[in-house]
C-alpha cells in the first residue's frame, strides 16, 4: 500500500509532466513548459509535505537556471533581495525580543495599563497587545507568547464566560495587528514585492503603515466587540507578575524603538534622514540589519550578548527559503507569458 508521502513524491513529477508536456502540445515555448511543471511539483509537494516545505522550496532555484528559464545570476538575486533581507532582519529582532523576555513585558505592561477591572478589558488588553506586538514578531510567535499568560488569567478568573473570547482575542488580535507594517507578517512583504515588479515604484515603511495602520485601529474594536458581546463580569482579575525590568530588557527595547524610529523616518520628512544625511542606498533591510549587528554587540548586562547565534539560528529559515523561491517563480511567470495568459483567462470571470 502506498502511504500518503509515496503517493505525493510519485503524483508530483507525473502530475508536472503532464502539465509540461500539454503545453508543449499546444504550442507554448520551453521557457513556459518548464515553468509551469516545476511550479505544478513544488505546489504538489509544499501541499502534501512528502519532503519539507524549504526542500521543496530550493527545486526553482536549481532548475530554472539549470534549464535557462532565468539566468543563475536572476535566481542568486532572490535571495539578496530586500524585502527578503528586511524579513530576515525582522525575525532576528523578534528573536533577540523573546531571548530577553521584552516581548512578554511589554504584553503584560499593555494588559495592565488597559486593566483588569472586567473580563471586558482584560479581552481587549490582551487584543491590544497582541496586535502591537505582532506589528513587529510573528503572528505564531506572539500566539504563543501570549497563550500561557491567557491560561494563567483564566485558570484564576471567576468568569467562566472568558475562556474562549480571551483566546480568540489573541487569535483575532495577532492577525489583525500583523497587517499594521511590512514586518508584521510574510505575506505584507510578498505584496510589497509583487507591486513594486509591476508599477516599478516600492512601498516604504511609513507609506505600508499609513495603509495598514487604520486598518488596525478599525477592524480591532469591531472584533472586540464581537468576542466580548456576553461578558459582563466586572470585577479585579489576577495578572500574572514578572518584577522589574531588567537590564538586557530595557536595552533590547531602546535598540527596537529606535529600528521602529529610523523605520518611520527613513524617506519621511522632508525626504528623511537617509536624504540628510545624503544615503540613498539605505533601505527598510539595512535598517533591520543595522540593528541586528547592535544586538550582537551589546551586552545584556550578564556577561552575553542581546542577542547570541543559539538563538538567531532558531529563526524560520524555511520561509526565508520559501519567499526567495516565490521571487524567481513570479519572475518566470512574467517572462514567459504564463501571467498574462493567467490574468486573461481569469479576466473573463470578472
Amino acid at each position: 500500500m502506498f502511504n500518503k508521502n509515496t503517493l505525493a513524491l510519485i503524483s508530483g513529477p507525473l502530475l508536472a509532466v503532464t502539465v509540461a508536456f500539454a503545453m508543449h502540445l499546444y504550442g507554448w515555448d520551453a521557457k513556459a513548459c518548464w515553468t509551469a511543471g516545476v511550479v505544478v511539483l513544488c505546489v504538489v509537494w509544499w501541499v502534501f509535505e512528502p519532503i519539507p516545505i524549504p526542500a521543496t522550496s530550493i527545486i526553482p532555484l536549481v532548475v530554472f537556471p539549470l534549464v535557462g528559464v532565468l539566468p543563475k545570476e536572476e535566481v542568486a538575486k532572490a535571495y539578496g533581495n530586500d524585502l527578503i533581507l528586511l524579513m530576515l532582519g525582522g525575525f532576528m529582532i523578534s528573536a533577540a525580543m523573546a531571548h530577553s523576555g521584552t516581548h512578554r513585558r511589554l504584553a503584560l505592561e499593555l494588559v495592565r495599563l488597559i486593566g483588569g477591572t472586567s473580563s471586558r478589558r482584560i479581552v481587549f488588553g490582551f487584543m491590544c497587545a497582541c496586535a502591537l506586538l505582532s506589528m513587529w514578531i510573528s503572528n505564531s510567535a506572539t500566539a504563543l507568547m501570549m497563550l500561557p499568560l491567557a491560561i494563567a488569567v483564566i485558570d484564576q478568573s471567576p468568569d467562566k464566560k472568558l475562556a474562549i473570547p480571551l483566546l480568540f482575542a489573541i487569535a483575532y488580535g495577532c492577525n489583525i495587528g500583523g497587517i499594521g507594517t511590512p514586518i508584521g507578517t510574510p505575506p505584507n512583504l510578498v505584496f510589497m514585492k509583487e507591486y513594486q515588479d509591476f508599477t516599478g515604484s516600492a512601498v516604504s515603511f511609513t507609506q505600508w503603515m499609513g495603509w495598514g495602520l487604520p486598518v488596525v485601529v478599525i477592524m480591532l474594536p469591531l472584533a472586540f466587540l464581537w468576542l466580548t458581546r456576553n461578558l459582563n463580569y466586572v470585577g479585579e482579575l489576577t495578572m500574572p507578575q514578572v518584577g522589574a525590568w531588567r537590564p538586557e530588557e530595557k536595552r533590547v527595547l531602546i535598540i527596537f524603538g529606535l529600528t521602529v524610529l529610523a523605520w518611520v523616518t527613513r524617506i519621511e520628512p522632508f525626504g528623511g534622514w537617509s536624504t540628510w544625511l545624503d544615503l540613498p542606498g539605505a533601505t527598510d533591510a539595512t535598517v533591520a540589519l543595522t540593528a541586528v549587528v547592535c544586538l550582537f554587540l551589546v551586552s545584556n548586562g550578564r556577561g552575553g550578548k542581546l542577542l547570541d547565534w543559539d538563538a538567531a539560528g532558531k529563526v524560520p529559515w524555511g520561509i526565508l527559503i520559501l519567499f526567495a523561491a516565490g521571487i524567481p517563480i513570479a519572475q518566470a511567470f512574467m517572462e514567459s507569458g504564463l501571467s498574462r495568459f493567467v490574468a486573461d483567462k481569469l479576466a473573463v470571470l470578472a
